[in-house]
């Protein structure tokens, strides 16, 4: 960690309050970050730790409040603005340009120029450069588009540090990444700090919090709770002042798995891209977790079952043998649902409401000729979340909730569907601790209804604590089973690694 003198202010906010709408999403925070320091921001979704730190990097604008910059009095009204002071945003919603190359994403809007023109061979030199010093290997003409979710978080990081920032706002940087990308990360942040920028930092992630930061700062409905040095604060610490209370068990007990449970979905040597031959059986009520690191398929198995990608060979059922028809329409329809991997590009439609997102695949159960009863739409919706603590009113627009509670809407659609089998791929990415125990509970429920869900996750943790048996992937394939007796951090990550490590 670094370690300056805590005197030498970067940034100064002082009763800085945001509203959108009703909702005061920030209320009156004064806060100073040093200069060379890393400063975590954490709290619940929609606590108010991206709008904050929306408001340093110049991509919302405070009501009320005074920010300054060295001292000096500022009043961003755009992220250039603040990027021409030094200030830059590694946001936690992609802004990648699918039709562009690596290199040109990484300069966008800073390309080198030659008599009006960019120039090729110099964009390749300092983005070699560049990529090479952050020690990410991704080829400077791939087609930014075609890179995963977690390539395309390293394409952002590397936007940010080509700027050469002096303060980088960092929301959610790994909740995208995996494994020895993870540590890579830890370590340039480390080394930004060390080099005497500034790192703001908003994590969900408190072990990384802890390991990383000098300072840490708690919010709670959009109010500061404290700051203090991040050496006297613990998980547990974090958590309550997070929550107002304890949050006891991370995960549920698991639920009870009956040994004669019918197959509720039976995969034979499926064959898709980016899987070569797996087979599987998921029983109901079982939670069937699927681990390896990130390549190794599991999406790709997760898109080949729920009929998203063409299969090639192999073939996939749900109970008494019937066959999934091989698209995500027909699944649905037969009680195979999928919780996507993204929720931004694959998940939720962010310009309509959370009622017209959470009803989208069951339109037939809530129209007549065609046409929506809204009326319909709207009971269906509320036996739906009955009982959920969604904080968002059903009219208003998907767009505006916290990352939690988007997670709950893309739920409550797929619950919508009464499913008989729920493939969850990372249904806890870039949400708090609070809104993960509900996820965990919903799962839980589910299993305990005799829903089948296969469950795939980046976190061994989560597989450990709520997964009867656990998969690990490999190169497109299943490499090892591991049941109950047998599961632990340390044999997903041998076979997950073995390969990687033979090599």
């Amino acid at each position: 960690m670094a370690g300056v003198d805590s005197s030498n202010t970067h940034v100064e906010l002082e009763g800085v309050s945001k509203r959108f709408g009703g909702v005061l999403a920030l209320d009156g925070i004064s806060l100073k970050l040093d200069v060379g320091t890393i400063h975590a921001l954490v709290g619940e979704n929609g606590a108010g730790k991206s709008t904050l730190g929306k408001i340093v990097a110049g991509a919302l604008q405070p009501d009320e409040g005074r920010l300054a910059v060295h001292g000096v009095d500022v009043s961003f009204r755009s992220p250039r603005e603040a990027l021409g002071t030094g200030i830059a945003a590694v946001a936690q919603e992609l802004t990648i340009v699918p039709q562009l190359s690596v290199a040109e994403n990484v300069f966008l809007g800073a390309e080198p120029r030659r008599a009006g023109w960019v120039s090729r061979r110099a964009l390749r030199k300092r983005y070699d450069r560049l990529a090479e010093t952050a020690g990410f290997a991704l080829p400077a003409e791939r087609s930014a588009g075609r890179l995963r979710t977690a390539e395309q978080q390293q394409v952002e990081i590397l936007r940010a540090l080509s700027r050469e920032a002096e303060l980088i706002v960092m929301d959610e940087p790994s909740a995208a990444l995996g494994g020895p990308d993870v540590e890579r990360l830890h370590e340039i942040i480390r080394s930004l700090a060390r080099s005497g920028k500034t790192i703001l930092l908003v994590s969900h992630f408190l072990r990384e919090v802890l390991e990383l930061a000098d300072t840490v700062t708690i919010l709670r409905d959009g109010q500061l709770v404290r700051t203090g040095a991040a050496k006297e604060e613990s998980e547990e610490s974090l958590i309550q002042g997070m929550l107002g209370r304890p949050l006891g068990a991370a995960f549920p007990d698991k639920p009870k798995r009956g040994e004669n449970q019918p197959v509720a979905l039976a995969v034979r040597d499926l064959h898709a891209p980016g899987v070569g031959g797996v087979s599987l059986e998921l029983r109901a009520g079982e939670i069937l977790g699927v681990a390896g690191l990130i390549g190794a398929g599991r999406t790709e198995l997760a898109r080949a079952i729920f009929g998203a990608d063409r299969l090639s060979a192999g073939s996939v059922e749900l109970a008494d043998g019937r066959p999934v028809r091989g698209t995500p329409a027909a699944s649905l329809r037969d009680g195979l649902a999928m919780l996507p991997e993204s929720r931004k590009e694959q998940g939720l439609v962010f310009g309509r409401s959370v009622i017209e997102n959470i009803s989208l695949s069951s339109l037939r159960g809530v129209s007549r000729a065609g046409v929506v009863n809204r009326r319909a739409e709207r009971a269906a919706t509320a036996r739906i979340l009955e009982g959920w603590s969604l904080k968002a009113g059903v009219d208003q627009p998907v767009s505006s909730l916290s990352g939690g509670n988007q997670q709950k809407v893309l739920f409550a659609r797929m619950l919508m569907c009464s499913p008989s089998v729920l493939i969850a791929d990372e249904p806890t990415r870039g949400v708090d601790v609070g809104a993960k125990r509900a996820i965990y509970d919903l799962l839980v429920s589910l299993a305990e209804r005799g829903v089948g869900v296969l469950l795939i996750s980046s976190e061994v943790e989560e597989l450990l604590g709520l997964a009867h048996r656990v998969l690990v992937m490999r190169g497109g394939r299943v490499v090892s089973e591991l049941g109950e007796g047998e599961m632990s951090e340390s044999a997903i990550l041998a076979a997950a690694f073995a390969e990687r490590e033979a090599a």
